[in-house]
């Protein structure tokens, strides 16, 4: 096993560049999450790692070697796709085994391989059957029992799940997280779904156009994000912001038509600032008159209030208990200020 290297990674398209000087370290044996909205550069950055994309500037290493000029083949990696891309004509047994059989391993070898990695998965049951006779999650527990027989330094996982439905990928990362948990290896992931990357990851890494905007924990990026693109990607519902303006060392909120003393050294007066406050720090106010509810979201244990305040601003409030909103309610809204995250409004950088 070994970790991973990124000193001043770039890559360019012609004169379209689209990853820019990224520096990242993974340490040997972590999950690591790239994770961002589309276009964010995070495939891309796995390709690289991988070797399947050329590094147009800076130096990759997988362990103590220089890896950035060398064919995927030579890395020591192994990847998983979104798409299965497993033989139809070739039994699971085959599929996990074809690989090293291919590099003329020898066969005694391969089935001891390909046994452990059917152990791991527990696919014992489907090594003779086909593609075609096994479920989407099936095939994917194939695609990764191939990749581990290869006995890999570092894995690499291209949004495996994304062709998955619901159920299937609750299962899946329970699969995974569990297999990274059995066998210890470097884990490089890139997902959309900050759910999926909260769940899995020891490291989160957000990117946006190319940046990495910020590196950590995955709590630690919920609850201390450095600027407002973090706070509102990490969360599920999102972080609501509210526009404020400084005033004598509080900030105005006119969606909530009163100001709030939060936990900062508020700028100079008149400045522009955004409020941002996590749906589960909120509370309804029935007795209050500053919101409409525009539709209540009944999950069981929890609901979602989607509220919209007398200036436009909408926000999403969690509720617990036995007495829930209904839309078209009119209410207040309450928060500890201390919960409160300060944002310049026109940097977007968090004020501490």
């Amino acid at each position: 096993m070994a970790g991973v290297t990124l000193q001043k990674v770039i890559k360019r398209y012609g004169e379209t560049q689209v990853i820019h000087g990224v520096d990242l370290e993974i340490e040997d044996g972590e999950f690591c999450v790239f994770v961002g909205p589309s276009g964010c550069g995070k495939s891309t950055l796995l390709r690289m790692v991988a070797g399947l994309e050329e590094t147009t500037g800076g130096q990759i290493n997988i362990g103590p070697r220089d890896v950035t000029r060398l064919d995927p083949s030579d890395r020591g990696v192994a990847m998983v796709f979104q798409t299965y891309a497993l033989y139809p004509h070739m039994t699971v047994q085959e599929n996990m085994g074809f690989g090293l059989k291919m590099n003329g391993h020898p066969a005694a070898e391969i089935k001891t391989k390909v046994d452990e990695a059917s152990r791991i998965l527990k696919l014992d049951e489907y090594l003779a059957r086909k593609p075609a006779a096994l479920s989407g999650g099936q095939r994917q527990r194939v695609a990764i029992g191939r990749a581990i027989v290869r006995g890999p330094d570092v894995f690499l996982f291209d949004e495996p799940l994304s062709n998955l439905d619901a159920e299937l990928r609750v299962e899946m990362r329970v699969e995974i997280a569990r297999l990274h948990k059995e066998i210890g290896a470097t884990m490089i992931y890139v997902t959309h779904d900050q759910v999926e990357a909260m769940t899995l990851a020891d490291k989160i890494v957000v990117l946006r156009a190319g940046y990495i905007e910020q590196v950590g924990a995955p709590l630690d990026l919920y609850r201390d994000p450095d600027n407002r693109f973090v706070a509102g990607f990490i969360g599920s519902p999102a972080m609501n912001f509210l526009d404020a303006t400084a005033s004598g060392g509080q900030v105005e909120t006119p969606a909530l038509r009163t100001s709030v003393p939060v936990p900062v050294q508020v700028p100079a007066d008149g400045t522009e600032l955004t409020i941002g406050v996590r749906p589960e720090h909120l509370e309804l106010d029935m007795s209050g008159d500053t919101h409409t509810v525009e539709l209540t979201e009944a999950l069981g244990g929890v609901s979602y209030a989607y509220l919209v305040s007398d200036n436009g601003e909408k926000m999403i409030v969690e509720e617990r208990g036995d007495d829930r909103s209904g839309s078209g309610a009119r209410v207040g809204v309450k928060f500890e200020p201390s919960r409160a995250m300060v944002f310049d409004r026109q940097s977007e950088l968090r004020i501490r």
